[in-house]
């Protein structure tokens, strides 16, 4: 009789038995609470994974959470449990009540839930995903292949972006009106949300998960995410979700013994555990976990349009002994320290994904030097499009925090990425990570005087846009946050009545802008063909100077960047090409909180050859300071950055007014 229920329901004998094989990646279109009508009725079919369970209900607020009496029906032989129940319908609370082998009961949320009660409260909420009037088609139909496009990430939280008057968070709805205009009035290509699954606790900033289906009830309804994302994508956008497959949280009503038994989780204690964070690592060895796994990164790109995943703690996937003692890890069944198990799962994860869609962006962290994060599955490499470079941001920071009189010594931290850049497919991060803990934000890491901090603080940005690789950059950077995130508080907005500031948020805006107009600073990001050193090894005067190429020649641009704090009235380059050379940017302008010291007149080369180069021209060359050059065209009329800085002046005003 059970198994006759079950089977006249909407479940198929495929879809379970590709959920068992590790292959049903939809299976969130029948796991889980979905209100239905069957057999004539309107009502919800509830179907959950317990395989170690004695007996499954539905508690919820219509029985009095007492589950023992709306009992699902286990299929057989399968950990599958399901039934129908008319009369329900979207909005009704509910958690599966479970009875272990050994007679336990106990209550949990819904893993494959759509949405959960406001925390503290964790019981789930039937909910329709349906009915969303999506306005972004045109967006979806002009995604291409992300490599020679430019990609510049504004990372952010979305509670401390921005909190109303009384300290309370604005809804998805609310924040699209705030956030969207920024962000295009800022010249950013992407948006990165810090991860919005339900999670129970503020302050794991939603790295430590219990709901991988729900998007966090904190800030509104999926239909209110849903508006956030189509309003971003509206506007030319993209929406990446950094994305938690790593590990979850241990609370009593989320996954971990989910049926009584270790079943989203290792039940080798050695493997399950991560003791830094306190959380439960996925048993990347289950069938049903990888299903469960994939389908979530399926399930965000389908429903909610993201056009891509950063995936966290990758190195604490595929390594045994990330951060753990000895006695804290074992070793594979060939006596080696990879989860195989995990590199298995990410290489299945991202071939899925790029299946479905092949343009999405699958971002690794991967803090190690494992080989072939970027690579095809098929040659052995985790199948990733995207790695963060965790490597040029140390050293950068490192290098960039430094007394100006210890720089010297350090140069080799300027130049040393270099020798990797072209390894992987490299996004370069400033990321939140960077700005907490007492780490203190990136202005405040530069050195030297408060007229310094911001010197430091340009050039690190005008550093990033001109390396090799997609950029990334935590909120508040923008316009000098100058103290370290705070993680419960929104950013210093009140800093933008300060000059220093506002002439910060016009530099960001103009170096965005000038990003994007500049094929030579992202159309060849992978390939050495798009860089190449003029001088690097000027440690005493800590100046660098290379250039940075499009496909065509005319593109070419010419990076100078002065990393101490001595001025320099005529400083002599290489040049490539013989010709009229501007100044297409120099973060020294007074509208950027500069000094003023800049090259306002085109620079005509001499036949001296320099720095290996045919030919060159003396600049002024500030300190603290990047300055960009570009060979005149006939047709170019004026000065890119003289146009940059009146559109980011005007911008500013704009912005304020947000």
């Amino acid at each position: 009789m059970n198994a006759q229920e079950v089977r006249e329901g909407s479940i198929t004998p495929e879809q379970v038995y590709l959920f068992h094989e590790g292959t049903s990646f939809h299976s969130y279109r029948w796991m889980g609470a979905h209100p239905a009508r069957e057999n004539g009725e309107e009502g919800v079919r509830f179907t959950v994974w317990a395989p170690c369970a004695r007996q499954v209900g539905v508690a919820g607020d219509w029985n009095g959470w007492d589950g023992s009496q709306d009992t699902l029906y286990r299929m057989p032989q399968s950990g599958i449990w399901s039934r129908f129940f008319p009369g329900l319908q979207a909005g009704n609370l509910y958690k599966y009540h479970i009875t272990d082998q050994h007679g336990a009961s106990f209550l949990k949320a819904d893993p494959y839930a759509f949405h959960a009660e406001v925390r503290p409260n964790t019981a789930s909420v039937v909910t329709d995903l349906s009915g969303y009037n999506w306005n972004d088609a045109a967006w979806r139909r002009k995604r291409r292949a992300p490599y020679a496009k430019p990609m510049n990430i504004y990372e952010l939280h979305v509670g401390t972006w921005r909190q109303k008057a009384d300290g309370s968070f604005y809804t998805y709805r609310e924040l699209a009106d705030l956030l969207v205009p920024y962000v295009l009035e800022m010249n950013y290509t992407h948006v990165e949300l810090m991860p919005l699954a339900e999670h129970p606790y503020d302050l794991s900033w939603g790295y430590q998960e219990t709901g991988l289906y729900a998007v966090t009830s904190r800030y509104g309804s999926p239909h209110d995410f849903m508006y956030l994302v189509d309003r971003l994508h509206q506007v030319g956008i993209g929406v990446i979700l950094d994305w938690v497959p790593a590990h979850f949280a241990k609370d009593a009503h989320g996954l971990r013994l989910f049926d009584g038994s270790p079943l989203y989780e290792y039940a080798d204690p050695l493997k399950a555990e991560k003791p830094g964070w306190g959380t439960l690592s996925f048993d990347y060895s289950k069938p049903e976990v990888v299903s469960f796994l994939v389908s979530n990164a399926i399930f965000w790109m389908e429903m909610y349009h993201i056009d891509g995943l950063r995936v966290d703690a990758v190195t604490s996937m595929i390594r045994l002994d990330f951060e753990k003692r000895e006695e804290q890890y074992s070793r594979n069944a060939q006596g080696g320290l990879d989860n195989t198990e995990a590199v298995a799962f990410l290489q299945t994860l991202n071939k899925t994904v790029f299946h479905y869609y092949p343009n999405a962006l699958m971002m690794a962290e991967e803090s190690s030097a494992w080989p072939g994060v970027t690579a095809p599955s098929h040659e052995g490499g985790l199948g990733f499009n995207y790695k963060w470079n965790m490597g040029w941001m140390n050293d950068t920071l490192k290098y960039m925090e430094l007394d100006f009189g210890a720089r010297h010594e350090k140069h080799h931290l300027l130049t040393f990425p270099m020798c990797y850049a072209y390894s992987e497919n490299f996004a370069l991060p400033l990321s939140h990570d960077e700005v907490v803990h007492g780490k203190r934000s990136l202005l405040n890491k530069m050195p030297g005087t408060y007229e310094q901090k911001f010197a430091g603080l340009r050039l690190l940005l005008g550093y990033q846009i001109t390396q090799p690789g997609k950029k990334l950059t935590f909120m508040g950077a923008e316009f000098g946050q100058f103290i370290e995130w705070k993680d419960q508080d929104q950013l210093d907005w009140f800093l933008l009545d300060y000059d220093s500031h506002r002439r910060q948020l016009a530099y960001t805006a103009a170096l965005n802008k000038l990003y994007q107009q500049e094929r030579a600073l992202w159309e060849l990001d992978h390939s050495w063909e798009g860089f190449q050193w003029i001088n690097a090894d000027n440690a005493e005067q800590g100046v660098i100077i290379y250039m940075r190429k499009g496909k065509r020649a005319g593109d070419t641009l010419i990076v100078v960047i002065n990393f101490q704090p001595h001025a320099y009235e005529r400083y002599r380059i290489g040049m490539p090409r013989t010709g009229e050379y501007v100044e297409v940017l120099n973060s020294d302008h007074h509208d950027y909180g500069g000094e003023g010291m800049l090259n306002p007149k085109p620079l005509h080369t001499e036949k001296l050859s320099w720095h290996d180069q045919p030919c060159s021209v003396e600049i002024a060359l500030p300190p603290l300071s990047i300055v960009m050059l570009k060979k005149k065209s006939p047709q170019r009329r004026s000065s890119a950055k003289r146009s940059a800085a009146r559109q980011a002046s005007s911008q500013t005003e704009k912005i304020k007014r947000l």
